[in-house]
C-alpha cells in the first residue's frame, strides 16, 4: 500500500477520456467516460467508488486498464461527494446510490459506442455491496464484479466497533435523529482519524493511511467527513441478502486475504449464498492493497472476467 509523491506526476488525462455529467432523479452526477481502444461498439462498464471516496482515488487506473482491454467505461462520483452535486455534503445513503447506479446505466446506454446488451458493473468496498443489489435487480446488467465488498453491514459494524462502544454509537444515532426532527443540521463525523479509538466512520489504521495519503497525492476533492446517519445506514445495510438473486448474471467477487475493514470471512461466507455462474478470487494483502500494491493483479482478473462474459471473441484473442 506504499505510495510516493512521485505518483503525482503520473496522473495525466488520457486522450480517450471525456468529462461527462448526467441527471439522477434531480441530482447532477459528474464523472468520466473512457472510450474503448479500437473504437466502434463495445461493452460498457459502469463504476463508482466506495464509502466517501472520490473517483480520483484510483478509479482512473481501473478505467484505463479496462478501456485498454477493449471496454468502454463510465466512472462517476457518488451524489454529495467529489464533483457531483447533492446535499447534504457527505451524506452516504446506500439506496440512493443504488438508484444512481441504475440511472448511470440508463445514461451509459446513450453514450457513443455503447452496446446496451453488453453492460457490466464494477464496485469496490461500499459500492462493491451496491453492485450485488443492482445486479440482482436490474437485468440490463450482464456481468458484475464486486471488489472487497460490504456484504453484511451489521456484522461489519460489529467488527469495527468495540462491543462496549456499540450502545453508545446507537445512542448517538438516536440523538442525531431527535436533533434533526427538531430542525437541527445532521451531525457530522470524521471518515477516518489517525487515532483508531477516536470517533470515525472507518476506524482502522489502514483506512486512515489510504484515505489521507491518497487525498494528498491525487484526490484534492476528498473531504474527510460524512454525516453520522451515513454510519447508521451502513450498520443497517444488508446487500448480501441479494446474492442468491444475482444468477444467472455472472458474478465475480474479489476479496482480500487480510481485510479488516470489510472482513474476509464475512465476504466469503456471503459468496457461498450466490448461485452459479460465479467466481471467487482471494487477492493478497489488506482492503486497500487492491488499489495500489496489488493493482496489477486485481485489475487483470477483473478485466478478464468482463471480457470473458461481455466479449464473444475474447477467448479467440486470448
Amino acid at each position: 500500500m506504499t505510495q510516493t509523491l512521485d505518483e503525482k506526476a503520473q496522473v495525466a488525462v488520457p486522450d480517450n477520456r471525456t468529462d461527462v455529467e448526467f441527471d439522477s432523479d434531480g441530482v447532477t452526477l459528474r464523472g468520466w467516460y473512457y472510450r474503448a481502444s479500437g473504437g466502434g461498439t463495445a461493452p460498457t462498464i459502469v463504476m463508482s467508488h466506495g464509502f466517501a471516496a472520490v473517483k480520483e482515488m484510483y478509479l482512473d487506473k481501473y478505467a484505463e486498464a479496462f478501456s485498454a482491454g477493449g471496454l468502454n467505461v463510465l466512472v462517476y462520483d457518488n451524489r454529495n461527494l467529489g464533483a457531483s452535486d447533492g446535499q447534504p455534503r457527505g451524506e452516504i445513503t446506500p439506496w440512493q446510490q443504488i438508484d444512481d447506479y441504475r440511472n448511470a446505466i440508463t445514461y451509459a446506454e446513450t453514450l457513443p459506442g455503447t452496446d446496451p446488451d453488453r453492460i457490466g458493473i464494477w464496485g469496490s468496498s461500499y459500492s462493491g455491496g451496491h453492485v450485488l443489489v443492482v445486479a440482482a435487480q436490474d437485468r440490463r446488467v450482464k456481468c458484475v464484479s464486486a471488489q472487497v465488498p460490504v456484504v453484511d453491514g451489521d456484522a461489519n459494524f460489529r467488527q469495527l466497533v468495540r462491543a462496549d462502544f456499540v450502545g453508545g454509537a446507537r445512542d448517538g444515532f438516536n440523538a442525531d435523529r431527535r436533533a434533526r426532527f427538531n430542525g437541527g443540521a445532521p451531525a457530522m463525523i470524521d471518515v477516518v482519524n489517525k487515532d483508531p479509538m477516536a470517533p470515525s466512520a472507518l476506524p482502522t489504521p489502514d483506512s486512515y493511511e489510504w484515505f489521507i495519503g491518497t487525498h494528498e497525492l491525487r484526490a484534492p476533492s476528498y473531504v474527510n467527513s460524512c454525516t453520522l446517519r451515513s454510519v447508521e445506514r451502513f450498520s443497517e445495510y444488508q446487500p448480501g441478502a441479494y446474492l442468491r438473486l444475482i444468477a444467472p448474471t455472472p458474478l465475480l467477487m474479489c476479496v482480500a486475504s487480510d481485510d479488516v475493514l470489510t472482513p474476509t470471512k464475512i465476504a466469503i461466507d456471503g459468496f457461498a449464498e450466490a448461485r452459479e455462474p460465479k467466481k471467487l478470487v482471494v487477492l493478497p494483502g489488506g482492503h486497500f492493497d487492491a488499489y495500489v500494491k496489488g493493482f496489477e493483479i486485481s485489475s487483470k482478473v477483473q478485466l478478464e472476467w468482463f471480457r470473458q462474459h461481455l466479449m464473444a471473441d475474447a477467448s479467440k484473442e486470448a
